[in-house]
């Protein structure tokens, strides 16, 4: 392992050298990810761990930095003019704050930031202070990012989740019973209160949303007194918690075997439960929204599930498939527009994988530009342990 990170680095470093002996301009990139080198690594550069075990805490960051490694390849065969700085955020030596305000930092036409939620408001405040476009990979949050036209949030935050899940409801389901489970606390209070604020503002229906507060341990029977043998009932999870939605729609489907009708709506974090492939979710119909569904046919996928198998003896992760997009998609952008790239974050060329939707937040009270959010979801839709329609 100490080996393939090692080589890893090694590569950005040749890139930047045989793009440094070009005479052309060149444009640099500044990839941000938590590496965790430091942690992995003593001052010796001896591996901390046992010789087979690797932290689980490193796999993010790494993964996400080996997709837009092998994206970098690829634009490094093409002769693409570019160089890139490639910065540990977990780094022992520099803070975030410190890597933010290197002098290099000055030319930079382009960060790419894999990111939580005390780093969004950082990077997004640089990248507004040196006119930077900032792409914040995988985080849906903004950070109380404001006034920012340089910020793009490719994950798309609660809000915008709560409202494509009510028009989707409002398109298929808008003439069942809806009823809303859902259990205590901040998170769920916020996302009743955006399914409440659509419903004053559609310019369509307004949905019958009956909202159900049940506890950690609910049972069968305290849902069965909300369906019905003869309709069909849209059962919504109201919560973003993995545990709670694993549970509804186990019971939900345990219900459907005794003639209880319905389907159920979930949020996007159900996309990390993965086994809805299994006997006891068999008969529901399950439907939930996420904004990078990728079927792995496609030609990129193909080539990069070979080079995993063949090279690394592993199965790429969602994470490399997102740095490889994210990568590939806006070095592209960046080369084709140089300076005026952040006039051109919105452009839907050179996609991947995935449909971006890149459109402007505005805040309704003044009708300033807040900052760019994909606002693009895909609805998977389970049944029987397949993937039955993707909207």
């Amino acid at each position: 392992m100490k080996k393939f990170i090692l080589t890893l680095l090694l590569f950005i470093s040749a890139f930047q050298l045989v793009q440094a002996q070009n005479g052309t301009a060149r444009h640099r990139i500044a990839i941000f990810a938590p590496l965790y080198l430091d942690s992995a690594f003593n001052e010796l550069d001896e591996y901390r761990y046992a010789k087979n075990v690797f932290p689980k805490f490193i796999n993010p960051g790494l993964e996400f930095y080996e997709g837009a490694q092998l994206a970098l390849d690829s634009l490094n065969k093409e002769y693409a003019q570019l160089e890139v700085f490639v910065y540990d955020t977990r780094s022992a030596k520099e803070s975030l704050a410190e890597q933010l305000n290197k002098p290099e930092m000055d030319s930079m036409a382009l960060i790419i930031a894999h990111c939580n939620t005390s780093e969004v408001k950082q990077f997004a405040d640089a990248g507004l202070k040196r006119n930077i476009p900032v792409i914040n990979a995988n985080l849906p949050n903004d950070g109380g990012t404001n006034g920012n036209p340089f910020f793009v949030l490719l994950n798309p935050t609660l809000r915008t989740q709560c409202e494509g899940i009510y028009r989707h409801i409002q398109k298929f389901y808008s003439i069942n019973p809806i009823i809303v489970f859902r259990k205590k606390g901040q998170l769920e209070d916020r996302i009743k209160l955006y399914f409440d604020e659509f419903g004053k503002n559609t310019v369509g229906v307004p949905l019958k949303m009956k909202y159900v507060d049940l506890t950690d341990s609910f049972t069968v029977n305290q849902l069965k007194p909300y369906l019905d043998t003869t309709n069909q009932t849209l059962c919504v999870a109201g919560s973003l918690d993995e545990n709670f939605g694993r549970r509804l729609t186990q019971q939900l489907a345990y219900l459907k075997k005794q003639k209880y009708l319905s389907s159920v709506v979930g949020m996007p974090t159900w996309d990390n439960i993965k086994d809805f492939n299994k006997p006891e979710y068999k008969g529901l119909e399950i439907t939930y929204s996420n904004p990078f569904y990728n079927a792995k046919l496609d030609k990129f996928s193909q080539s990069i599930i070979n080079h995993f198998n063949n090279v690394m003896y592993a199965r790429p992760s969602d994470m490399v498939f997102r740095g490889y997009e994210v990568t590939w998609k806006y070095a592209r952008l960046l080369l084709q527009y140089g300076k005026d790239l952040s006039s051109n974050l919105s452009n839907k060329s050179h996609k991947v994988f995935t449909d971006f939707d890149i459109q402007p937040v505005v805040n309704k009270e003044n009708m300033s530009l807040e900052y760019f959010e994909n606002r693009k979801l895909y609805f998977l839709k389970w049944q029987d342990g397949v993937i039955k329609s993707i909207y």
